[in-house]
Protein backbone atom coordinates (compact mmCIF):
# COMPACT_ATOMS: atom_id res chain seq x y z
CA UNK A 1 0.00 0.00 0.00
CA UNK A 2 2.77 2.30 0.56
CA UNK A 3 4.43 2.23 -2.86
CA UNK A 4 1.29 2.47 -4.30
CA UNK A 5 1.06 5.69 -2.69
CA UNK A 6 3.87 6.42 -3.25
CA UNK A 7 3.44 5.77 -6.67
CA UNK A 8 0.51 7.69 -7.16
CA UNK A 9 2.34 10.48 -5.48
CA UNK A 10 5.00 10.56 -7.98
CA UNK A 11 2.75 10.24 -10.65
CA UNK A 12 0.55 13.35 -9.71
CA UNK A 13 4.04 15.93 -9.19
CA UNK A 14 5.13 15.10 -12.66
CA UNK A 15 1.22 15.70 -14.09
CA UNK A 16 1.35 19.40 -12.13
CA UNK A 17 5.05 19.56 -12.30
CA UNK A 18 4.14 22.12 -15.41
CA UNK A 19 0.86 23.44 -14.63
CA UNK A 20 3.24 24.63 -10.82
CA UNK A 21 5.41 27.13 -12.94
CA UNK A 22 4.08 30.76 -12.02
CA UNK A 23 5.00 33.07 -15.54
CA UNK A 24 5.71 36.09 -14.61
CA UNK A 25 5.48 37.64 -18.34
CA UNK A 26 3.82 36.66 -21.46
CA UNK A 27 7.42 36.23 -23.16
CA UNK A 28 8.04 33.08 -20.18
CA UNK A 29 4.47 31.79 -21.49
CA UNK A 30 5.61 31.74 -24.78
CA UNK A 31 8.76 30.24 -24.07
CA UNK A 32 7.25 27.38 -22.05
CA UNK A 33 5.06 26.86 -25.18
CA UNK A 34 8.34 26.77 -27.15
CA UNK A 35 9.91 24.41 -24.66
CA UNK A 36 7.54 22.07 -24.85
CA UNK A 37 7.51 21.28 -28.41
CA UNK A 38 10.87 21.80 -29.46
CA UNK A 39 11.28 19.44 -32.08
CA UNK A 40 8.11 17.88 -32.27
CA UNK A 41 5.56 20.32 -33.50
CA UNK A 42 4.40 19.98 -36.99
CA UNK A 43 5.48 22.56 -40.16
CA UNK A 44 2.76 21.56 -42.47
CA UNK A 45 -1.18 21.54 -42.32
CA UNK A 46 -4.12 20.91 -44.46
CA UNK A 47 -7.69 20.21 -43.62
CA UNK A 48 -11.30 21.37 -44.71
CA UNK A 49 -13.55 23.97 -42.92
CA UNK A 50 -17.07 24.70 -42.86
CA UNK A 51 -17.43 28.21 -42.40
CA UNK A 52 -20.53 29.94 -40.95
CA UNK A 53 -20.77 33.88 -41.28
CA UNK A 54 -23.39 35.62 -39.34
CA UNK A 55 -24.45 39.29 -40.63
CA UNK A 56 -27.51 40.34 -38.30
CA UNK A 57 -30.19 37.29 -38.20
CA UNK A 58 -28.92 35.65 -41.14
CA UNK A 59 -26.12 32.85 -41.70
CA UNK A 60 -24.40 31.58 -44.75
CA UNK A 61 -22.21 28.67 -44.82
CA UNK A 62 -19.52 28.36 -47.07
CA UNK A 63 -16.57 25.45 -47.57
CA UNK A 64 -13.10 26.51 -47.12
CA UNK A 65 -9.61 24.36 -47.83
CA UNK A 66 -6.56 25.58 -45.84
CA UNK A 67 -2.96 24.83 -45.87
CA UNK A 68 -0.27 25.95 -43.79
CA UNK A 69 3.47 25.88 -43.72
CA UNK A 70 6.13 27.13 -41.64
CA UNK A 71 9.04 28.87 -43.12
CA UNK A 72 12.28 29.83 -41.49
CA UNK A 73 12.65 33.19 -42.97
CA UNK A 74 9.09 34.49 -42.81
CA UNK A 75 7.26 32.14 -40.53
CA UNK A 76 4.01 30.30 -40.97
CA UNK A 77 2.34 31.14 -44.40
CA UNK A 78 -1.29 30.16 -43.86
CA UNK A 79 -3.48 29.92 -47.99
CA UNK A 80 -7.37 30.15 -47.60
CA UNK A 81 -8.94 28.49 -50.90
CA UNK A 82 -12.71 29.82 -51.03
CA UNK A 83 -14.35 27.46 -52.52
CA UNK A 84 -12.94 24.78 -55.23
CA UNK A 85 -9.49 25.60 -55.35
CA UNK A 86 -9.43 25.05 -59.15
CA UNK A 87 -11.58 28.62 -59.69
CA UNK A 88 -8.69 30.21 -57.98
CA UNK A 89 -9.90 32.65 -55.18
CA UNK A 90 -8.61 33.22 -52.13
CA UNK A 91 -6.36 34.95 -49.69
CA UNK A 92 -2.80 34.24 -48.21
CA UNK A 93 -1.63 35.42 -45.03
CA UNK A 94 1.50 36.03 -42.89
CA UNK A 95 1.39 37.30 -39.11
CA UNK A 96 1.87 40.56 -41.02
CA UNK A 97 0.36 40.92 -44.30
CA UNK A 98 -2.29 39.63 -46.33
CA UNK A 99 -2.70 39.04 -50.23
CA UNK A 100 -5.97 38.54 -51.87
CA UNK A 101 -6.58 36.93 -54.90
CA UNK A 102 -9.57 36.00 -57.52
CA UNK A 103 -9.70 33.65 -60.31
CA UNK A 104 -6.24 32.90 -59.71
CA UNK A 105 -4.62 36.32 -60.21
CA UNK A 106 -3.05 38.19 -57.32
CA UNK A 107 -4.78 41.52 -56.43
CA UNK A 108 -4.73 43.37 -53.11
CA UNK A 109 -2.46 43.34 -50.25
CA UNK A 110 -3.30 44.10 -46.97
CA UNK A 111 -1.07 45.44 -44.06
CA UNK A 112 -2.47 43.50 -41.27
CA UNK A 113 -1.73 39.57 -41.14
CA UNK A 114 -3.94 36.55 -39.78
CA UNK A 115 -3.79 37.19 -35.68
CA UNK A 116 -3.98 32.89 -35.58
CA UNK A 117 -0.46 32.54 -36.77
CA UNK A 118 1.69 33.90 -34.70
CA UNK A 119 -0.25 31.95 -31.56
CA UNK A 120 -1.14 28.62 -33.41
CA UNK A 121 2.12 27.73 -35.28
CA UNK A 122 5.04 30.20 -35.20
CA UNK A 123 5.24 30.30 -31.31
CA UNK A 124 6.24 26.58 -31.04
CA UNK A 125 9.30 27.25 -34.39
CA UNK A 126 11.28 30.09 -33.22
CA UNK A 127 12.87 32.15 -30.25
CA UNK A 128 9.75 33.75 -27.69
CA UNK A 129 11.30 37.09 -28.73
CA UNK A 130 10.34 36.94 -31.84
CA UNK A 131 6.89 35.84 -31.56
CA UNK A 132 6.65 38.95 -29.00
CA UNK A 133 7.32 41.04 -32.17
CA UNK A 134 5.04 39.26 -34.48
CA UNK A 135 2.29 39.94 -31.71
CA UNK A 136 2.76 43.70 -31.04
CA UNK A 137 0.64 44.73 -33.79
CA UNK A 138 -2.20 42.91 -31.76
CA UNK A 139 -1.50 44.94 -28.19
CA UNK A 140 -1.12 42.61 -25.94
CA UNK A 141 0.89 43.38 -22.49
CA UNK A 142 2.82 41.21 -21.92
CA UNK A 143 3.92 42.33 -18.64
CA UNK A 144 0.15 41.13 -17.38
CA UNK A 145 -0.23 37.47 -16.66
CA UNK A 146 -3.27 36.03 -14.51
CA UNK A 147 -4.69 32.87 -14.35
CA UNK A 148 -8.42 31.74 -15.26
CA UNK A 149 -10.28 28.63 -16.78
CA UNK A 150 -11.90 27.78 -19.86
CA UNK A 151 -14.51 24.96 -19.85
CA UNK A 152 -12.98 23.73 -16.63
CA UNK A 153 -9.44 23.64 -17.70
CA UNK A 154 -7.04 26.04 -16.10
CA UNK A 155 -5.32 28.44 -18.11
CA UNK A 156 -2.45 31.69 -18.11
CA UNK A 157 -4.11 34.81 -19.30
CA UNK A 158 -2.00 37.36 -20.83
CA UNK A 159 -2.58 40.81 -21.30
CA UNK A 160 -4.33 41.21 -18.16
CA UNK A 161 -4.16 41.82 -14.19
CA UNK A 162 -8.07 40.60 -14.04
CA UNK A 163 -9.89 37.62 -15.77
CA UNK A 164 -12.72 38.74 -15.57
CA UNK A 165 -11.16 42.18 -18.18
CA UNK A 166 -13.58 41.01 -20.90
CA UNK A 167 -12.12 44.14 -23.50
CA UNK A 168 -8.28 44.64 -22.82
CA UNK A 169 -6.81 42.64 -25.55
CA UNK A 170 -5.67 39.36 -24.24
CA UNK A 171 -4.71 35.51 -25.25
CA UNK A 172 -5.24 32.17 -23.19
CA UNK A 173 -2.90 29.63 -23.14
CA UNK A 174 -4.04 25.71 -21.70
CA UNK A 175 -1.68 25.27 -18.70
CA UNK A 176 -1.35 21.46 -19.17
CA UNK A 177 -1.48 21.49 -23.47
CA UNK A 178 0.31 25.17 -23.64
CA UNK A 179 -1.93 25.43 -26.62
CA UNK A 180 -4.23 28.92 -27.09
CA UNK A 181 -8.00 28.46 -26.27
CA UNK A 182 -8.89 32.17 -26.60
CA UNK A 183 -8.11 35.42 -27.53
CA UNK A 184 -9.49 39.13 -27.60
CA UNK A 185 -8.27 41.49 -30.13
CA UNK A 186 -9.40 44.61 -31.22
CA UNK A 187 -9.20 45.74 -34.98
CA UNK A 188 -10.75 49.13 -34.90
CA UNK A 189 -10.77 51.88 -32.06
CA UNK A 190 -14.15 51.69 -31.14
CA UNK A 191 -16.85 48.92 -30.82
CA UNK A 192 -16.39 45.94 -29.16
CA UNK A 193 -13.10 43.09 -29.43
CA UNK A 194 -13.55 39.81 -31.25
CA UNK A 195 -13.61 37.37 -28.84
CA UNK A 196 -11.95 34.18 -30.69
CA UNK A 197 -12.87 30.48 -28.63
CA UNK A 198 -10.70 27.51 -30.03
CA UNK A 199 -11.85 24.48 -28.77
CA UNK A 200 -12.01 20.22 -29.50
CA UNK A 201 -8.71 20.14 -29.92
CA UNK A 202 -6.87 16.74 -31.68
CA UNK A 203 -3.56 15.42 -30.72
CA UNK A 204 -2.14 15.23 -34.38
CA UNK A 205 1.76 15.21 -35.89
CA UNK A 206 3.75 16.14 -32.38
CA UNK A 207 1.52 18.68 -31.75
CA UNK A 208 -2.23 20.16 -31.54
CA UNK A 209 -4.96 21.19 -33.27
CA UNK A 210 -7.78 23.32 -32.68
CA UNK A 211 -10.94 21.69 -34.91
CA UNK A 212 -13.45 24.48 -34.06
CA UNK A 213 -13.06 27.99 -33.60
CA UNK A 214 -15.89 30.13 -32.33
CA UNK A 215 -15.81 34.26 -32.76
CA UNK A 216 -17.71 36.68 -31.24
CA UNK A 217 -18.25 40.48 -31.05
CA UNK A 218 -20.39 42.29 -28.60
CA UNK A 219 -21.76 38.72 -27.27
CA UNK A 220 -22.96 38.18 -31.23
CA UNK A 221 -21.85 35.45 -33.15
CA UNK A 222 -19.74 36.39 -36.15
CA UNK A 223 -17.98 33.33 -37.73
CA UNK A 224 -17.94 29.82 -36.95
CA UNK A 225 -15.38 27.04 -38.16
CA UNK A 226 -15.57 23.12 -37.56
CA UNK A 227 -11.87 21.62 -39.50
CA UNK A 228 -12.38 18.08 -40.65
CA UNK A 229 -10.01 16.09 -42.97
CA UNK A 230 -6.72 16.97 -41.38
CA UNK A 231 -3.13 16.01 -42.03
CA UNK A 232 0.30 17.18 -40.87
CA UNK A 233 4.02 16.65 -41.85
CA UNK A 234 2.43 16.13 -45.43
CA UNK A 235 4.61 17.91 -48.68
CA UNK A 236 3.18 20.72 -49.89
CA UNK A 237 4.55 22.13 -52.86
CA UNK A 238 5.74 25.60 -51.98
CA UNK A 239 4.58 27.17 -55.12
CA UNK A 240 0.97 26.67 -52.93
CA UNK A 241 2.25 29.71 -51.04
CA UNK A 242 2.91 32.21 -53.67
CA UNK A 243 0.09 34.30 -55.17
CA UNK A 244 2.20 34.09 -58.54
CA UNK A 245 1.72 30.53 -58.80
CA UNK A 246 -1.73 30.25 -56.86
CA UNK A 247 -3.23 28.04 -59.38
CA UNK A 248 -0.50 26.03 -61.46
CA UNK A 249 0.88 24.69 -57.72
CA UNK A 250 0.12 21.12 -57.41
CA UNK A 251 -2.98 21.63 -54.75
CA UNK A 252 -3.47 18.60 -52.37
CA UNK A 253 -7.06 18.90 -52.57
CA UNK A 254 -7.41 17.53 -55.93
CA UNK A 255 -4.79 14.77 -55.26
CA UNK A 256 -7.49 12.81 -53.10
CA UNK A 257 -6.27 14.85 -50.01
Amino acid sequence: MRRLTLAGCALLIAATALGAQTPTSGIAVLDLMRKHYAGKWYETLAFNQTTTIFRGDSSTKQTWHESLQYFPTRGALLRIDNGDPALGNGTLSSWDSTWSVRGGKPGRISGSGNPFIALIENVYLQPADVTVHQLEPLHFDMTQVTSGAVDGRAAWIVGVSNAADSVTPQFWIDKERLVVVRFLVQFAPTGPPLDVHLGKYVATGGGWLATQVHMYQGGKPRQFEDYYDWQTRMKLDPGLFDPATWTSAKHWFHQGG
